[in-house]
């Protein structure tokens, strides 16, 4: 088990729920629109949120911004020691370095020297695109070892330096490599890991190395915090990391729904009723989590004889037949409506339940 560092309220580590993190993309700068990106990644489940810091005026509206919003904030600092500096003073939470770009030693000590003083931890990061030249000679290449071995450098730099709270992450946008750098990364540190599968595209591919890549490492028993990176809007980030952790069961799903195969007996559009079910329900599954209500089961069913039963252990349900259909609660028939109904009904029923 890693040991624990604390970002803000949220515990990283040490058997701690794996954490949702996402990185905001509007100008630094721009303090209004920093603070409204942030609060919606709170909305929407992000339980820490990172920020980039290009130059020192971005680090000043940060410290801004931290007053104003809900959550700890990650600075993410390349290349000048002095922004990581000016963010801690600032009120970062967590800053995120890679040591190998910050400078000469005592630049780096100096980082660490501000991060003890405020007692915030470090995350030191290594990606595939950014490894150390010597390493890349050693091993011939970008190769899972190599990834492992730089992380485990960064930290144990930094601890020689007297200070152990500290996070790493070291990510590939080749998910077998990600994969086997992890595996390998685990038998040399002991600090948090951070997890994720970097520059992984846009939604559609993104998504599927995500939830591959994250997922399997997960269920190894690897990763303390974690963010989904795609080339979307930050929310949707939140959004996909929470359904990876309920997939794997590792946080309860507010609303789960279950659908069945259509086959010769299907007599309705249920691939349309299950597509329509899932994006309509998807805002109340969020309410319900912010609210705390307990997870539901939502059945959507092609078969109006078999429905009801199969889906027995749902809370709801709809079961289809030829233009109409049957709403039900744990197996039971609540009522028959037509075809056109049968999700309206469904979601106003869902509504309604507020235990």
């Amino acid at each position: 088990m890693t040991r624990q560092v604390n970002c803000g309220d949220v515990i990283i580590g040490g058997g701690a729920p794996v954490s949702i993190q996402s990185m905001t993309n509007v100008d630094t700068r721009d303090t209004d629109a920093l603070v409204r990106q942030i609060d919606e990644l709170a909305d929407a489940g992000c339980e820490i949120v990172r920020c980039a810091i290009p130059d020192m005026e971005a680090a000043e509206s940060f410290g801004r911004a931290k007053k104003l919003v809900k959550v700890p904030l990650v600075a993410d600092i390349h290349f000048d020691y002095r922004l990581a500096i000016a963010s801690i003073q600032n009120g970062a939470d967590k800053i995120r370095i890679n040591p190998g770009n910050i400078g000469s030693l005592d630049r780096v000590q100096a980082v660490v020297n501000a991060a003890r003083e405020r007692e915030i931890p470090i995350r030191v990061g290594v990606n595939s695109g950014s490894l150390e030249k010597d390493l890349i000679a050693k091993y011939g290449g970008v190769t899972a070892e190599a990834l492992a071995v730089s992380g485990a450098n960064m930290v144990r730099l930094i601890e020689d330096m007297g200070y152990d709270k500290l996070v790493v992450s070291i990510k590939s946008s080749n998910v077998k490599m990600n994969y086997d750098a992890h595996m390998k990364l685990r038998e040399l540190v002991d600090c948090p890991i951070h997890i994720g599968i970097t520059e992984s595209g846009t939604p559609r591919n993104g998504k599927l190395k995500s939830a591959v890549g994250i997922g399997s490492l997960l269920l190894a028993g690897i990763g303390d915090t974690m963010r989904v990176s795609l080339t979307d809007d930050p929310v949707e980030e939140v959004y996909f990391a929470r359904r990876i952790l309920e997939t794997v069961g590792m946080r309860d799903k507010a609303i789960e729904t279950v659908s069945c195969p259509t086959c010769g007996r299907t007599e309705i559009d249920l691939i349309g009723l299950a597509n329509e079910a899932e994006e309509r329900l998807a805002p109340i599954a969020q309410r319900r989590s912010a609210a705390g209500l307990r997870p539901l089961k939502i059945a959507v069913m092609g078969c109006a004889v078999n429905g009801p039963g199969e889906s027995r252990e749902a809370d709801y349900g709809i079961a289809g037949g030829k233009g109409e259909g049957l709403v039900f609660s744990h197996g039971t028939i609540i009522e028959k409506v037509p075809e056109d109904r049968l999700i309206d009904r469904l979601i106003e029923i869902v509504e309604a339940d507020n235990d």
